[in-house]
């Protein structure tokens, strides 16, 4: 159904095109009226010019000829007037618009379908998102794992290298330890020794034909006491006196000097003896 023009604007048209009409007329009848009063207008005058006949001029000679006068110009045309303006023509009316076809209303069965439809998305969308969450949480937990194995490796490495490094270490104390009680204990050791062949020494006769500084070795066992129970000669010095008085200096000495610090005690000692010495 067409749209209803509203009532002013008709009218305003209506007016226009009577006013344009009434301006139409008037300017026809103007022009009749113009046209009428150029064709009734008075005529010129006419001039009129007699001359004698050829005869009677050649029997005056005297008579001077009058100069013919020059034709006058033949009046304008008068100028065409102007047309009058042409009535605009009236707009043509729009034509009515067709009323636009109302599409069908969705059934109880597409609005199920839709709704299932719908449905079935949403719990697509659901599990693709319960999915990608478990892969997320997976991948945090993989890469806290990782991180904790490394974490723990470094700390065992260097649990390791502080451990090798202290074992190091008390090597090295208990080596410098070490050698500095052998190094006390052989000084003390060389010091019982010394001084148990000196108590020996003191008690040797020495014989005066012996000749030379030769070496007479003997093993010793004695008691924690320093008191001797046996002594024999292990290697002879080549004199039988020298031997003789060294074994015979060794009983004499018991019982021997005891050591200090009591560590240092043994029960087999093998002493040297030189007659230079």
């Amino acid at each position: 159904m067409a749209p209803r023009r509203p009532t002013s604007q008709w009218s305003r048209g209506r007016t226009i095109a009577a006013a344009l009409a009434i301006v139409v007329n008037l300017g026809f009848i103007a022009f009749l009226v113009f046209s009428v009063t150029w064709q009734n207008r008075a005529p010129d005058p006419v001039t009129v010019e007699l001359y004698a006949p050829r005869a009677q001029v050649a029997e005056r000679p005297e008579a001077a000829q009058p100069s013919p006068e020059p034709p006058k110009p033949a009046p304008e045309p008068p100028k065409p007037q102007p047309e009058p303006p042409k009535p605009q023509p009236e707009p043509p009316k729009p034509a009515p618009e067709r009323p636009k076809p109302v599409p069908p209303g969705p059934t109880p069965a597409d609005i199920a379908q839709k709704a299932q439809l719908a449905k079935a998305e949403r719990a697509r969308l659901d599990k693709e998102k319960r999915e990608a969450d478990k892969r997320e949480a997976d991948k945090r937990d993989t890469e806290k794992r990782k991180q904790e194995e490394r974490r723990a490796a470094e700390m065992r490495e260097r649990q390791s290298r502080e451990e090798a490094a202290l074992k190091a270490q008390a090597e090295r104390e208990a080596l410098v330890a070490t050698k500095a009680a052998s190094a006390a204990q052989a000084k003390a050791d060389d010091d019982y020794r010394r001084r148990i062949q000196a108590k020996i020494k003191g008690h040797v006769v020495v014989p005066p034909d012996i000749g030379g500084n030769p070496e007479a070795i003997f093993d010793v066992v004695q008691l924690p006491t320093g008191e001797i129970i046996d002594t024999q000669l292990r290697k002879s010095s080549g004199v039988r006196a020298y031997d003789e008085a060294v074994q015979r200096a060794i009983i004499k000495a018991s019982p021997l000097p005891r050591p200090e610090p009591p560590a240092v005690f043994q029960r087999n000692l093998t002493l040297k003896f030189r007659p230079a010495d």
